[in-house]
């Protein structure tokens, strides 16, 4: 069995649904926490899910997930990793952009980050739970 933490930001709940759907994808196996409840350390997990919504000029959030993932972000070498997030606006560049910095930092990082536009919708949350399916089998 491995342990896998599941760890997001989310301002309108978007982001907190795309993480619980995950979870169940990922099965009994997943310990989901939102980044101002997680007090661990990420060396403890075999993976981790990290899930941050755009912001502003496609970001990561600035107050609290841009901190603590800067924080983490040196201990991710070799770690098996998957991110996802919801936007409003824009194409993605975020993401991008996340996915680079993983792939310096030396994680190994799981196929492409999921990312949905607004709420999840049924189609949505059925991506979202088989996302995190793959990632457990990963």
């Amino acid at each position: 069995m491995s342990k896998i933490a599941v760890i997001y930001w989310s301002g309108t709940g978007n982001t907190a649904m795309m993480a619980n759907e995950i979870a169940a994808g990922i099965g009994s196996d997943a310990e989901v926490f939102s980044v101002d409840a997680f007090h661990g350390n990420v060396a403890d997990y075999d993976k981790i899910a990290f899930g941050c919504a755009a912001m502003g000029d496609e970001v990561l959030e600035e107050a609290e997930f841009e901190p603590f993932f800067s924080a983490v972000e040196g201990s991710l070498k070799g770690k098996k990793v998957a991110l996802f997030g919801s936007y409003g606006w824009g194409d993605g560049q975020w993401m991008r952009d996340w996915e680079d910095r993983c792939t310096k930092a030396g994680a190994n990082l799981f196929d492409d980050g999921l990312i949905l536009c607004g709420m999840p919708d049924a189609d949505g949350k059925a991506n979202c739970k088989a996302y995190g399916e793959r990632f457990a089998a990963y």
